[in-house]
């Protein structure tokens, strides 16, 4: 179990500067995701962490430890990758044990480990096969098994899902759950650019834009308390509605955030009425796209799955308790 702090670190790219002065703390045991658009600088975060990318100023510690210039394998860290990084000729329990093979471990102590974490995993079945006989969601099991078998402080994410199929996401999603549970002395780091897999696997998440931190907190509060326009954009799908001119006027604020399911379907003296342009039945969530002669379509989260005519006409009021307004800074007005 490690604590990690990020002290003001910088990192620039000859005159283009990616990382601008980040401050973090990451407590010991807790699941952490970096979560921001393409380009916002989470991989190259993780990459200074782990040491693979070379910090330009500012401090990084390790439970009190400066770690500015510790080689990777001295951080006590394990990586895995989206791309899985197996070796194609070495079977899977070769592959699990390589790492621990090149510290010198003995042979009973790297069976005992590779079995342990082919059991949690639930991947002993395959101990025996190539890399190249296995879907891709057990190629990712095994590259985690990989990494826990080197018994790390640090486990660090990189998009790890990104590269499997919507199903094969949830099913491994919940592997690397259960993983966080049954392990819960080891310090987790994770970067997506997936709402869902922010929402349901972080203790806290760390919203990121052009290299700064934008907010850092729960995933409730993050979703109920954004403190700027942007987390209130970013966390949430689908994404918060935002009304401005003469809509958010009406509520003295530059734009109003209204949430699909903060949105009330009536006729009773409704805020606004429009014309459905398009709705989206998911089964357990139906959302209706609403022109009400803003900028965009707002979408409202509605009740059951009957079907919703196109050019239909529907009234909308916002829920009182859940509006949000912003200035014209992007920032939260205090209510």
């Amino acid at each position: 179990m490690a604590q990690l702090q990020l002290k003001n670190v910088r990192k620039s790219y000859g005159s283009v500067e990616v990382i601008k002065g980040v401050d973090l703390d990451i407590k010991s045991g807790e699941f952490m995701v970096f979560v921001g658009p393409s380009g916002c600088g989470k991989s190259t975060l993780l990459r200074l962490i782990s040491g693979l990318e070379d910090i330009t100023s500012g401090d990084l510690y390790f439970d009190g430890e400066r770690v500015n210039h510790l080689a990777p394998s001295k951080r006590g860290i394990a990586m895995v990758f989206q791309s899985y990084a197996l070796y194609p000729h070495m079977k899977v329990y070769d592959n699990m044990a390589f790492g621990m093979k090149l510290e010198k471990a003995g042979k009973e102590e790297i069976d005992k480990r590779v079995r342990a974490a082919a059991r949690l995993l639930q991947i002993e079945e395959y101990l025996d096969r190539l890399p190249k006989q296995l879907s891709g969601g057990q190629r990712q099991r095994v590259a985690i098994g990989r990494a826990i078998v080197r018994d790390p402080r640090v486990f660090l994410f990189d998009e790890p899902l990104s590269n499997l199929d919507a199903a094969l996401r949830v099913a491994t999603r919940l592997e690397i759950a259960k993983l966080h549970h049954s392990m819960n002395n080891v310090t987790m780091i994770y970067v997506t650019h997936d709402q869902v897999e922010a929402m349901t696997l972080a203790d806290r998440i760390c919203v990121l834009r052009d290299g700064v931190v934008m907010q850092v907190g729960s995933p409730a509060e993050l979703y109920e308390k954004p403190n700027s326009l942007f987390v209130a954009g970013f966390i949430g799908s689908p994404k918060m509605n935002f009304l401005t001119g003469e809509f958010a006027a009406k509520y003295d604020c530059h734009t109003l955030g209204l949430r699909a399911e903060h949105i009330l379907i009536t006729d009773d003296n409704p805020a606004w009425r429009g014309k459905v342009v398009h709705s989206e039945n998911l089964g357990s969530d139906n959302f209706v796209f609403l022109d009400i002669g803003a900028e965009e379509p707002v979408i409202v989260r509605r009740e059951g799955n009957a079907p919703v005519a196109i050019d239909s006409e529907m009234g909308i009021s916002p829920d009182p308790k859940w509006m949000y307004r912003f200035n014209e800074a992007g920032k939260p007005i205090e209510s």
